[in-house]
């Protein structure tokens, strides 16, 4: 089923369909379930990773965090994301919004910082992947066999994106089922264990608190809620199934965060400078034995295979939507004869990332988490302002709120997006400065190549309504 918008200001996205090579075919479109696991391996992934926030507050303030910060950060973000994929179903999802709003310009700028916070995130997940089998098979710690390792798990993993995204969604259901189970084993074996005292623990004496470490575990864990607006167009019945999707995937992932780790503090003593990440495998073993523990690290890779999938059918849907949008040229979202998947799209995503493995890039991280945070500024702006500039635009599902209401909904989590920018370090300013500056310089390049007809360029962005 095609997206239907009722609103005159919507239907000039559809006015002029693309060419053949980057239209969205009816086969292959992704059911409620697989979107609800590609959303979940977007954010989450399971409960991996948040050992850091026991580490660096102690249990309680853990608990709280992961109970608390939904609500001021994820719901937000996701009742944004759910208004504007249902109200804008295209694939570029973020990038069109930004258009509407604004116009080209910050539409491109916001293309150009998503992208890059998705692409170079990509990179660290091979990475990821070999770090965790390199614990059963130690040839690929280091040298050769190590880069090699990579490559090959990277095309591997990119291929199977190729293949198709309704294939690539029931494999994210099937990675999430099992990455979740060794934990709701973990948690029913805990359960004679748990002891309610521990989860009032402020942390043991003597060992200092690390809000920026807390902060940024939560943070980094519970973010991402509108990645999958990139694959709006290939949804079946975006505007009746991101809302469900998304409310789903939010449950999924706030029970899979709460659940374990009420499990895992409860139930054994704190040690809490050994909280780092890849605790839980520990926790699994003195809880229930090594049989666990091994479950867990497979789980663990397993999972890291879900959040390379998810981030790079994002990465991918987000370069044809801009090239669906004429911001790109049309060679960017040809699909494939076979799968009807974006190839070219896909394989400049997987060269990035290849390119990112074999770097140290931990400024550039930073600097992308800077970047992702002006996205997120400018999505709320987006959000806030197609409200007062598009009032009458059929929204499927619409925040039950007005303007004012909006605004201290969105200026929550802005000012926390601050406060992250502002605790950067100078390194981090200037990468972030260069990127962006490189992005605005791709956008008058690509203007320019336009205007020369040196490259072909779709024009349905050029009839997006983004003046009053």
């Amino acid at each position: 089923m095609e997206p239907h918008l009722s609103s005159s200001n919507t239907q000039h996205l559809l006015e002029q369909p693309p060419p053949t090579t980057t239209t969205t075919k009816s086969h292959g479109k992704l059911a409620l379930i697989p979107l609800v696991f590609l959303i979940f391996f977007e954010v989450s992934g399971g409960p991996y990773g948040e050992e850091s926030a026991v580490g660096a507050a102690g249990p309680l303030w853990a608990i709280l965090g992961f109970l608390i910060f939904p609500f001021i950060w994820s719901i937000p973000e996701a009742l944004v994301t759910a208004e504007l994929a249902t109200a804008f179903p295209g694939n570029g999802g973020f990038v069109i919004w930004a258009h509407q709003a604004f116009g080209p310009f910050w539409g491109s700028l916001m293309g150009s910082w998503k992208f890059l916070t998705g692409v170079l995130n990509l990179a660290s997940y091979p990475v990821l992947c070999i770090d965790y089998l390199k614990l059963v098979f130690p040839v690929f710690s280091s040298g050769v066999p190590r880069y090699i390792a990579i490559l090959v798990s990277t095309l591997v993993l990119s291929f199977l994106n190729y293949t198709g995204l309704a294939i690539v969604g029931y494999t994210a259901v099937t990675l999430g089922i099992v990455s979740l189970s060794p934990f709701v084993v973990l948690t029913l074996v805990s359960i004679p264990k748990i002891d309610p005292s521990r989860w009032i623990s402020l942390g043991q004496k003597g060992v200092q608190k690390d809000w920026t470490l807390f902060f940024n575990t939560l943070f980094w864990n519970l973010n991402f809620w509108d990645s999958a607006s990139t694959l709006a167009g290939e949804v079946e019945q975006p505007q009746r199934t991101f809302p469900i999707a998304l409310l789903s995937a939010g449950v999924l992932t706030c029970l899979g965060y709460l659940v374990p780790l009420l499990a895992a503090t409860g139930a054994i003593p704190l040690s809490q400078e050994d909280w780092t990440d890849g605790y839980f495998a520990y926790v699994a073993e003195m809880v229930a034995g090594k049989w666990l523990k091994i479950w867990m690290e497979i789980g663990a890779c397993l999972s890291v295979i879900g959040l390379y999938e998810a981030q790079l059918s994002s990465c991918a849907y987000q370069v044809l939507g801009m090239a669906d949008l004429g911001f790109l040229p049309q060679f960017f979202g040809v699909r494939s004869k076979w799968f009807n998947t974006p190839w070219v799209a896909i394989l400049v995503s997987t060269v990035i990332a290849l390119a990112g493995c074999y770097m140290d890039f931990a400024d550039i991280i930073s600097s992308v988490n800077f970047l992702y945070s002006l996205g997120m500024l400018l999505e709320f702006a987006s959000f806030l302002w197609l409200r007062r500039k598009m009032p009458s635009t059929d929204r499927p599902f619409r925040v039950p709120m007005g303007l004012p209401g909006l605004i201290i909904m969105c200026l929550i989590p802005s000012v926390f997006l601050v406060y992250v920018m502002s605790v950067a370090t100078r390194n981090v300013y200037m990468v972030s400065f260069i990127l962006t500056v490189l992005g605005i310089l791709w956008y008058f390049f690509m203007k320019f190549c336009k205007s020369k007809m040196w490259l072909q360029f779709n024009n349905t962005g050029e009839k997006l309504e983004y003046e009053d």
